[in-house]
């Protein structure tokens, strides 16, 4: 039994830590319209699919900071006394980002609301690295041989697949960034390593319905990627929200329905058939959801 137990708290540990590491960061200062900082001031931050909440205050200086935020839409919601409440909507953290945002609070009652959408792109201040997020909409909606998310890297830039060499499981690849040795990238996925050992390639990544995003960072990188300075590579799964959503699919190969190559003799033999699907929604509104 004690045996059993202990399995359990370190599965639940290691998924706490895979979690807080594949998060994001809000932090800013708020001041007032004559650019006085605005100590005291109540900052909410809800995750706008689940309706998760983070709440803080800011400090002497005015300056708030939530960490390890789950990803996605995030509304943004800051009130002081003797100031209306600025309301921030359009806000959405993808892996690894730490965006600042600085308020202004307009001098006027509790119940009067400042509604801001926010379309332009959020400021990165906290990280040293050059990196470029692949979001899902470029993972499911362009062409895969083999719907292998790992093709998608070069899409940062400045990174390049190279000869296979030694591959110890199929689907890895190995990929140069910014100039840097095949092993030299850390390869993360949900917080925790995610990398062969043995020729530090990436293990298989899940398929693309079940990948939310990566990132892909190199130059100056952080402590954290220290075993591996050359870059990084830091993928998230998806989620589930408070709506039901899932799908179910077929990809299909066939030298049946191909037209034989110019060059080629005989018609295309190759048969590929990829089954697959996905399921996600809550199990407890607001505070409990599966994937």
């Amino acid at each position: 039994m004690c045996r059993i137990v202990g399995v359990i708290m370190c599965a639940m540990l290691a998924c706490a830590a895979a979690w807080a590491q594949s998060t994001a960061q809000i932090q800013g200062v708020v001041r007032d319209a004559s650019g006085s900082v605005v100590p005291g001031a109540a900052v909410k931050a809800t995750q706008t699919d689940t309706s998760t909440v983070r709440m803080t205050s800011t400090g002497p200086d005015g300056a708030y900071v939530l960490p390890n935020l789950p990803l996605g839409p995030y509304r943004l919601e800051v009130s002081g006394q003797g100031f209306s409440t600025y309301i921030q909507t359009g806000i959405v953290l993808q892996v690894a980002s730490n965006p600042t945002i600085d308020v202004t609070l307009s001098v006027g009652a509790v119940s009067e609301q400042v509604s801001v959408e926010a379309n332009a792109a959020l400021i990165e201040t906290e990280r040293t690295g050059v990196g470029q997020v692949v979001e899902t909409r470029r993972i499911l909606e362009l062409p895969l041989n083999g719907r292998n998310a790992i093709d998608l890297i070069p899409l940062s830039g400045a990174a390049i697949p190279t000869s296979p060499g030694v591959a110890n499981i199929p689907g890895s690849q190995s990929i140069s960034v910014a100039g840097g040795q095949t092993y030299g990238v850390a390869y993360v996925l949900d917080g925790a390593e995610f990398s062969d050992q043995f020729d530090g390639t990436s293990l298989p990544f899940p398929f693309p319905d079940a990948l939310q995003e990566f990132k892909v960072e190199s130059s100056a990188l952080t402590a954290q990627n220290g075993e591996h300075s050359g870059a990084a590579v830091n993928a998230v799964t998806k989620s589930g929200t408070n709506s039901f959503h899932g799908d179910a699919f077929e990809f299909l190969r066939n030298g049946a329905v191909n037209a034989r190559n110019f060059f080629a003799t005989t018609p295309d033999t190759l048969k590929r058939n990829q089954y697959g699907g996905t399921l996600g929604g809550p199990i407890k509104k607001d505070k409990l959801f599966f994937f």
